[in-house]
């Protein structure tokens, strides 16, 4: 008898497993997603997703790695910002928020913690896109939905959201090229060793620079995307190296643009970001040689992640890998009003909105959050 209810028991749990792990698993269907104006696509071979539908409210983390600068505290802002808009914060539960800094053990045992606590989804910004394996299958097998933006997962058991960071590389080294038609010394201002966004970016611009077939020197700081951190190491390198024909910047543009009005250095060609402050460099200083590129993607596509991971929860179509439009004025083109404001911060990212999926903030919406953890 006891043996006959400890195999019943074993039964029932081995069923209870196998039911979990099947919900786990979201159906591969065909396309077009529930919002194809949105959730667009990577490329023609995108899987779509269709996970099983739950019913809400529900409970969706963000678990942040690196907060050390203006992108980053702007992202955590925009995400509180987002989940607090009435008919977004009618879907949830809870939203929490964890930045765990640069250690990426600390960031996978705070999405463990999630997935452990019962949360529905995770949204994740990754600081390393490889180490995350284990906590993938985890999030997986226990139904959670699991979406990475901006430094995005290297699989394709979670969604990814992201713009093209590569492409975003090829832009500003091509912008360069185009100014200086025979090569020259280039500063490259990267940003957060070891992630994705920061490799990604680099080897677009060495990979477009090799392809020109010119000569090009180019000297590597790291900026930590971050105005202080990138103001001082481009002053560290102009004091080394003198003079730079032109520049390149993954953010701290800002920083890097004083560092030069700073050493004197005369202004040069400049790839870089969407800050407000580089932007307003950028119209100020065109007519005597500052003639910038500045794309990027705003913090804003955390509110994307947010959005995908709900429509997902939903039990509505979703690609795999969602691909969102980047932000891009080049000049002359800069227009006071449209793509810079005076009267804002220097530290605030514009080109913060994603139209096609009905996302827009206002600065004061944005700057009304805190970055603290909650």
């Amino acid at each position: 008898m006891i043996k006959s209810i400890v195999g019943g028991i074993i039964a029932a749990t081995a069923l209870t497993l196998a039911s979990t792990t099947a919900f786990a698993e979201p159906e591969v269907v065909s396309g077009p997603a529930a919002d194809a104006g949105c959730f667009v696509p990577w490329a023609a071979e995108t899987k779509f997703f269709k996970f099983p539908k739950k019913e809400g409210p529900y409970r969706i983390a963000l678990a942040n790695g690196y907060i050390a600068n203006t992108w980053r505290i702007q992202m955590i802002q925009t995400a509180k910002a987002y989940a607090a808009q009435p008919d977004v914060a009618a879907k949830l539960k809870e939203f929490k928020v964890v930045s765990t800094g640069e250690d990426v053990p600390a960031q996978i045992s705070a999405i463990n913690n999630f997935i452990d606590s019962g949360y529905d989804a995770i949204v994740v910004n990754a600081q390393n896109p490889t180490a995350f394996a284990p906590v993938i299958k985890r999030a997986k097998d226990a139904g959670v939905v699991l979406v990475a933006f901006d430094n995005i997962l290297d699989t394709e058991d979670a969604i990814n959201v992201n713009v093209d960071q590569k492409g975003l590389g090829v832009l500003w080294a091509n912008w360069l090229a185009k100014h200086l038609p025979e090569g020259g010394k280039i500063l490259e201002v990267r940003g957060v060793a070891g992630t994705s966004v920061d490799t990604d970016r680099h080897n677009g611009i060495h990979e477009t620079f090799a392809a020109t077939g010119k000569k090009w020197e180019v000297v590597e700081v790291l900026g930590k995307w971050d105005d202080p951190t990138a103001q001082k190491a481009t002053a560290d390198a102009i004091a080394v190296h003198k003079k730079f024909d032109g520049i390149t910047a993954q953010g701290g543009d800002t920083g890097v643009v004083q560092a030069m009005i700073d050493a004197k250095h005369a202004f040069v060609p400049f790839g870089g970001e969407t800050e407000n402050g580089f932007r307003k460099f950028c119209a100020k200083f065109a007519g005597e040689g500052l003639k910038c590129s500045s794309a990027g993607t705003g913090p804003a596509q955390v509110a994307v992640a947010i959005k995908t991971a709900i429509t997902a929860l939903e039990g509505e179509v979703v690609p795999q890998s969602v691909k969102l439009p980047l932000a891009i004025v080049e000049d002359p083109n800069f227009k006071e009003g449209q793509d810079f404001y005076p009267d804002q911060s220097d530290n605030f990212f514009v080109g913060n909105a994603f139209p096609t999926c009905g996302i827009n903030f206002t600065a004061q919406e944005i700057m009304g959050q805190s970055k603290e953890n909650q």
